[in-house]
């Protein structure tokens, strides 16, 4: 029954059940090497490290392993569970919705691949949550795309308008949409339809991990340590950031 079944168990009439594990393998090693190409090339690593020196040189307080796990605490709990720094609620919600929902579809996919790839027996609760996770990732991700994108929304551009930046979403949403379509199309029973659209799904998700150095992909990964890093310095006395009163004045 659709959305109760592994939709990866199909793929044995054409391919072996191998190919997917290779290939998420693969997509996992593209990321590390794009995310390590991203901070090479831009310089990010050496950022971040100059503006810790930095930071500990001009701190007016000393902060113990005590204070430095309270403020790591505070960073998972609000800017990476909660993406605290988003002022706007709609795009908020819509990061949340796509992050969660993007790493349920991850971990049920390599579920489902690596312990049931070819398994009718394949726990229920697995396809469904891949099924909720890809439908978050949808809801989110459209809503951002079409309504909440800073070009779309302050600028009054086309939705349709895309620059570099936008590979993320689109790549994103093409692979997610394609595999709903995917798993749609499988029981209709025809089998060279299910692998066309099984190529332009496997497709997208390629282009969503091989552009992480050209995406915002590698964001997820620099947020956090910025976040840090910048607690880190509200709390040690070396931030030059105006103090929240002196922000809200500015913003008026």
């Amino acid at each position: 029954m659709m959305f109760t079944t592994n939709p990866f168990i199909p793929l044995t009439d054409f391919l072996s059940p191998l190919f997917m594990q290779v290939y998420i393998v693969l997509m996992v090693l593209a990321v590390a090497a794009g995310t390590l190409f991203d901070l090479y090339h831009k310089g990010s690593a050496k950022f971040f490290l100059r503006q810790r020196e930095q930071s500990r040189a001009a701190a007016t307080r000393k902060l113990g392993g005590a204070d430095m796990a309270a403020i790591a605490t505070r960073t998972l709990a609000h800017d990476v569970a909660t993406f605290g720094e988003f002022c706007n609620r709609n795009r908020r919600i819509s990061h949340v919705l796509m992050f969660y929902g993007f790493v349920l579809y991850l971990i049920t996919t390599v579920a489902m691949a690596f312990i049931y790839p070819a398994d009718p027996r394949t726990p229920v609760v697995l396809p469904v949550l891949w099924n909720i996770g890809a439908l978050m990732v949808l809801i989110g991700g459209y809503w951002f795309f079409f309504f909440l994108r800073v070009n779309v929304a302050k600028e009054g551009h086309s939705p349709f308008r895309l620059v570099r930046a936008d590979l993320f979403i689109v790549s994103l949403l093409l692979s997610v949409t394609f595999a709903l379509i995917w798993e749609i199309v499988q029981t209709a029973g025809n089998l060279r339809a299910t692998q066309i659209t099984f190529g332009i799904y496997i497709f997208f998700t390629t282009v969503l991990f091989l552009g992480v150095p050209w995406s915002k992909f590698a964001h997820m990964f620099y947020k956090p340590a910025a976040a840090f890093q910048k607690r880190v310095e509200e709390a040690n006395g070396s931030s030059s950031l105006p103090r929240p009163s002196d922000a809200q004045y500015i913003e008026r």
